[in-house]
């Protein structure tokens, strides 16, 4: 077989030039591909962004302007660049088509790890569900229970429902219902009440105690009593109050009504 060096080197000369750029977009590109993948991972981190999020958000970044470049070092071979991406759009579409799901969750995962709505270690209530935040994955949420039972729920499910951050906030009110008996003095039981707030060490002294009268109940003066303490002591707080209100009700012979039922026997013998 001849071999026409005058068109090898014809050749030669002709793609030399399609091939030097195409390596020089190559370097260029996946140089600045990782530069923007530090610079975007080093924001995120500026910004608090969820330490899972981070490395996942910075290499989407550098994968999306790697394919990009590739793309653009194959159109410099005369290579149909319209052809790969509508063979790209099509397997994008039928993988989204099937993971329509999980992608709906990612996302979700993603806008909550961005705007926060809750945090690790927030206690939330959500779906039906409720305890502290475990974990904030891409697909899922995690959480425990007060009872140490482990909840996860899709992140999808959390974004399209409505969602109660109870430790969002750093100090919170205990709202409490007391009763008394109609014959008793309503004064008289708000200052027990009163008295027992000043006395439990993890209420919030500096803030006023909500101590009304709110529903004149079938058997019962209804009271709420709603006292500012740290959110941590949400629990401490509500424990020694129905406790303490007890035992001070009884010492000051005020009584708690409870249901009752009267039977009457006729003797019709």
């Amino acid at each position: 077989m001849d071999i026409n060096i005058e068109e090898i080197i014809s050749m030669l000369v002709s793609y030399a030039p399609k091939v030097a750029g195409a390596l020089i977009t190559l370097v260029i590109g996946f140089w600045l591909a990782g530069i923007v993948s530090r610079r975007v991972r080093k924001i995120l981190e500026a910004r608090e962004i969820d330490v899972s999020l981070v490395p996942f958000l910075a290499s989407l970044v550098s994968i999306m302007i790697k394919i990009l470049v590739l793309l653009s070092a194959a159109s410099m071979f005369g290579l149909e660049v319209t052809s790969f991406v509508a063979i790209l759009g099509a397997l994008t579409l039928a993988i989204g088509m099937a993971l329509q799901g999980n992608l709906s969750h990612m996302a979700a995962g993603i806008l909550i790890l961005i705007f926060r709505p809750f945090r690790v270690e927030d206690f939330i209530v959500t779906n039906g569900y409720s305890g502290r935040v475990k974990e904030i994955q891409i697909f899922n949420t995690i959480l425990t229970t007060l009872d140490n039972r482990i909840i996860i729920i899709p992140n999808g499910k959390i974004t399209s429902s409505p969602l109660e951050n109870l430790t969002a906030n750093p100090a919170r009110k205990v709202p409490m219902i007391f009763g008394i008996g109609y014959a008793d003095d309503i004064d008289k039981a708000r200052k027990v009440i009163q008295d027992v707030a000043d006395g439990c060490p993890h209420i919030d002294h500096e803030q006023p105690v909500d101590i009304m009268v709110t529903e004149l109940a079938d058997s019962s003066v209804n009271f709420a009593v709603r006292p500012w303490c740290k959110t941590e002591d949400y629990w401490t707080v509500y424990a020694y109050m129905t406790e303490e209100v007890k035992k001070a009700f009884d010492r000051e012979d005020i009584g708690i009504p409870f249901p009752q039922m009267d039977v009457h026997v006729n003797n019709l013998s």
